[in-house]
Formats: C-alpha cells, sequence, structure tokens
C-alpha cells in the first residue's frame, strides 16, 4: 500500500517523498488508519520493521500546529532512540510547523526547559528525565491528545516499568495510548490491559523474531575467536558492520586487539559521555567509520541504515538479546547478515537459541554437534537429585529408631 493512499496532509506526503518512502511497511500499514482514526493501539512486530513511522506519521498528521502546547508525548528507554525518534519526527514534519523535542539525562535540563517554553508540540522523552520536569518544573501535560509507549520490553528490561506508570498516572484526562513492542512479556501485557482502552491489537510475524531480509550464520571457531573474526572482516564484503561483546571489559579488549589491522574502527558503551556517545553514532550513520564494537547500549532501535552485518563476537547471553543486536541489519526490507562466532562452551545454548528465534542456520565452516539446551541439562539434574533424595529417605525410614 502507498502512503498516497492514506489520508495525510500534503505536506507530510511531501515530507515522505523527500524521505524515500513510497509503500509501506506491514507495521505501517495496518497501524497508521487506527490511530488516525483516535483508537488505541497495541503493536507488536519485528524490529526495524517501521515502528517509528507508523506511529510518527499519524501523530504529526494529528497535531494542531496553532496550539502552543504539548499535544504528543513518546515514553522510550534511551537517549540515542529518543535523539533519533525526534530526529525522524523532525524529517516527517519538515514542511509542516510541527515542533518535536527530546529531554533526556546528560543535558542540563535549563535549556530543555527554556526550550520547552518557546514551542514544542511532541514530547520524546526518557521516563527519568520526564519525572525530573514532572516533579522539579511547571511542565503542562494537561493537553496530551496521545501517550506513546515505544519499546515498552526494553523499559521493562530496564526497570523503567513504576517510572512509566506513574508519569501514566498524571495522565488523568482521556487520551489515546499507543504501546509498540519488540516482544510482549507479561508484564507488558498487564500494563496494556490496564491502560489501553479497547486497543487494536496488531502482530505481526509472532513466530519470527528478526527481519525476513536477515541471514543468520554461524561459524564454530572452537576456543580462539580473533583469528576467525580477522579473516571474516578481511574477506567479507562488509559495507559496515557492528560487532558485539557482552561487557564493556570484552569490547575494550577487542577494540585494542583490532586496531593494529583496521583503521576505521570504533568502540561504543555506556560508559562514554552522552556527547562522545553521539559523536561516534552521527560518524557511523555518515559512514565515517565502518567498523563499530559495541556493548548492548547500540542493539535496541537504533536505526543505522547503512549496516550491512552484524557480528556476534559473544554470542548473546538470551535469544531476547540475540533478536535486538541482529536486528540492526536487515532493516525496513533490506538484506543482512548476521554472524555469530560460537565457541565450544557457547553450543550448551544455541540450540535453544535457534529453536526459540526460529532460525534456520547457515554455517560458515563445519556445524558443530549442538549439545542438549541448559534447560534440558538441568531438567535432567534436578531429576537424578529428586530420586536421590526419595532413595534417601526411604534409607532413613527402614532404619529402626534405637531409644
Amino acid at each position: 500500500m502507498l502512503f498516497t493512499q492514506l489520508d495525510i496532509q500534503p505536506t507530510i506526503l511531501q515530507a515522505l517523498g523527500k524521505m524515500g518512502y513510497d509503500d509501506m511497511t506491514p507495521i505501517q500499514e495496518m497501524a497508521i488508519p487506527p490511530i488516525l482514526a483516535g483508537h488505541d493501539v497495541m503493536g507488536m512486530a519485528e524490529t526495524g520493521s517501521g515502528k517509528t513511522g507508523a506511529c510518527g506519521i499519524p501523530l504529526v498528521q494529528r497535531i494542531d500546529p496553532d496550539q502552543n502546547v504539548i499535544q504528543a508525548l513518546i515514553l522510550v528507554p534511551t537517549r540515542e532512540l529518543a535523539s533519533q525518534y525526534v530526529e525522524e519526527l523532525g524529517h516527517i514534519a519538515q514542511d509542516t510547523e510541527v515542533v518535536p523535542f527530546a529531554v533526556f539525562g546528560g543535558v542540563k535540563m535549563s535549556l530543555q526547559q527554556a526550550k520547552l517554553r518557546h514551542k514544542v508540540h511532541i514530547l520524546v522523552a526518557t521516563p527519568g528525565r520526564l519525572l525530573d520536569f514532572i516533579w522539579n518544573t511547571d511542565l503542562n501535560l494537561s493537553h496530551i491528545r496521545t501517550l506513546v509507549l515505544d519499546e515498552a520490553d526494553e523499559m521493562l528490561k530496564m526497570g523503567f516499568i513504576d517510572d512509566v506508570e506513574l508519569i501514566m498516572s498524571c495522565l488523568a484526562h482521556d487520551h489515546q495510548t499507543l504501546l509498540f513492542s519488540a516482544t510482549m512479556p507479561q508484564a507488558i501485557e498487564r500494563l496494556a490491559r490496564s491502560h489501553l482502552k479497547s486497543p487494536v491489537r496488531i502482530e505481526l510475524n509472532g513466530t519470527q523474531k528478526a527481519p525476513a531480509s536477515l541471514q543468520h550464520h554461524f561459524q564454530h571457531t572452537g576456543r580462539n575467536r580473533m583469528p576467525a573474526l580477522i579473516d571474516y572482516l578481511r574477506n567479507e564484503n562488509i559495507q559496515q558492520s557492528i560487532i558485539f561483546c557482552n561487557s564493556r571489559h570484552q569490547g575494550g579488549q577487542l577494540h585494542t586487539a583490532l586496531r593494529g589491522t583496521f583503521t576505521s574502527l570504533a568502540f561504543i558503551h555506556g560508559g562514554l559521555e552522552q556527547s562522545q556517545r553521539a559523536l561516534i553514532f552521527e560518524r557511523f550513520r555518515r559512514k565515517e567509520i565502518q567498523f563499530m564494537v559495541a556493548t548492548d547500549v547500540a542493539a535496541r532501535g537504533l536505526d543505522f541504515r547503512h549496516v550491512s552485518h552484524v557480528i556476534n563476537y559473544d554470542t548473546p547471553l538470551s535469544h531476547e538479546t540475540y533478536t535486538h543486536r541482529t536486528g540492526r541489519a536487515g532493516r525496513m526490507g533490506r538484506t543482512g547478515i548476521a554472524m555469530t562466532l560460537v565457541t565450544d562452551r557457547d553450543l550448551q545454548n544455541l540450540k535453544r537459541l535457534l529453536r526459540v528465534n526460529g532460525i534456520d542456520p547457515v554455517w560458515r565452516g563445519r556445524a558443530p554437534e549442538l549439545a542438549p539446551s541448559s534447560k534440558s541439562h538441568e531438567a535432567v539434574k534436578r531429576k537424578r537429585v529428586s530420586r536421590r533424595n526419595t532413595s534417601r529417605g526411604r534409607s532413613r525410614r527402614a532404619t529402626p529408631i534405637m531409644t
């Protein structure tokens, strides 16, 4: 379906044309009409499916720019996602008078407050910084017509749900609520049941947790992954790649080891100042950096359009983390490759990751014999312990008591 088939303003259609947006993605096709109609929406779709546009386009459409008040509030889990969200809204609203703005930690509140007092129609915020404004300023949320919770599962994972509940309780007036998430844990389901009114429920690719255009490659490296990684980076046709590690320490070691071989390289992690992280992300978007070593600070929601390969140097600790990391490639229908380097100790959990994520693996080199999942191993272990305890119990009961 084309965007021109929607009943939206010519100025927005003009902006979408400048952005190269012609055809809607499935989530956009299913979500935009009910949002425009004022319904609550609960949307679950694969990462990289176009959820930001699905929300942002109807939001810009429904804003009255003549009212100098905040009319839409979007909650996101991270600073980087807030910056990206407001940038996308800015592109959509470029030919209108709608003003989006983001508030998050790491920036002086006084500077953000000055902008809020001037003119803001759509406010994008992280939960903690928004609560700072609610408690310490005269921020007026009484004119909000639409509340958006984006990356709701990540806000749950990061411990923000209590903050989100508190913010939602501050919006006592009638309003539209939109909830978007890549996965739908029980806590998010409960949140939706409590705050959404007869929502239009959209679930796409429920059995496929990663983009359909993404190929999942794996290589069994044994104990030493470094030679395999260097060989892959040298010989694979990589436009841009994010190389994920499970910890800042591991990422620092990898970055140091790769600097001697590759020059177009950076390392991004949560310990950097916000300004440093923003600069690295911007350079990466401008393709000034080819390889970016990263911890999971870069794994959620961020849209790096030129990423052709995601490489898991460390195998992710959960199947959800695998989904969100690998979703940095293959976004919006573009092709991409996710390469995971598998050590001997990773084999035990890999079988479950493949099953839960519905992945048909492509092995580079010889495929290993996958071990039983850790869950199966623990079940067997518990069964053995139970048998031993039962046997001991019988022995104790059979022993006469001496008086």
